[in-house]
């Protein structure tokens, strides 16, 4: 993300929290204790940060893609080669995606899940070696199989991810994974969703 980046994120958390304090109704003396002290307050005061820190993206920038629609910053590290600083959890999971990936697949697991339906997720991020290792395992695309050639994987951009879908999921996710940026990306596999960074609004410049 960069210092300057960093920076950007921080104060934007903070406006955010003197925002989400402001909307309690409370005394000026209320909200310094909240500021100030534990309890209840320190416990407000950390509900405040964890909603300011949920509504900040990571990032707080655009990117740029190439002919591709690959974000230049991944294809400078290469597939399978990106670093831990430029993937993010999703939700409270074991998997990694690409930042704003990670982000638009949490609030879209936890939109689901206001309605109703659970989506799970079984693959996210792949290093090279495991694209390999899959090739191997599972054959290649051009050959019948179901792994990409190794090093063209949308999972090496940390760009797709696998979900565990039941019947009713399958079809929420259908219905609705357009407005997250997710997109089914492999015909021959209804579990396997791509991320667009160019059909979500702002983070393409």
């Amino acid at each position: 993300m960069g210092i300057e980046g960093v920076n950007s994120r921080i104060a934007d958390i903070q406006s955010r929290i003197i925002a989400l304090q402001t909307q309690k109704t409370a005394t000026p003396a209320q909200s310094q204790q909240t500021t100030t002290t534990g309890g209840a307050a320190g416990d407000d005061f950390a509900s405040y940060l964890s909603q300011a820190v949920q509504q900040t993206p990571t990032s707080g920038r655009t990117y740029k893609l190439d002919a591709k629609g690959i974000p230049t910053d991944l294809v400078a590290y290469g597939n399978g080669k990106v670093p831990a600083t430029a993937l993010e959890q999703v939700g409270d999971t074991r998997h990694k995606l690409w930042a704003p990936a990670a982000e638009k697949l949490t609030q879209m697991i936890a939109d689901a899940k206001k309605d109703g339906v659970t989506i799970g997720i079984t693959d996210s991020y792949r290093p090279y070696a495991e694209q390999v290792d899959l090739a191997k395992r599972k054959g290649l695309y051009s050959q019948g199989g179901l792994a990409a050639k190794p090093g063209t994987s949308e999972h090496g951009w940390g760009m797709a991810t696998d979900l565990d879908l039941n019947a009713k999921a399958l079809s929420w996710v259908r219905a609705n994974a357009d407005k997250y940026g997710f997109y089914n990306t492999a015909s021959r596999e209804s579990w396997h969703w791509g991320f667009k960074p160019d059909k979500v609004p702002g983070l393409v410049s």
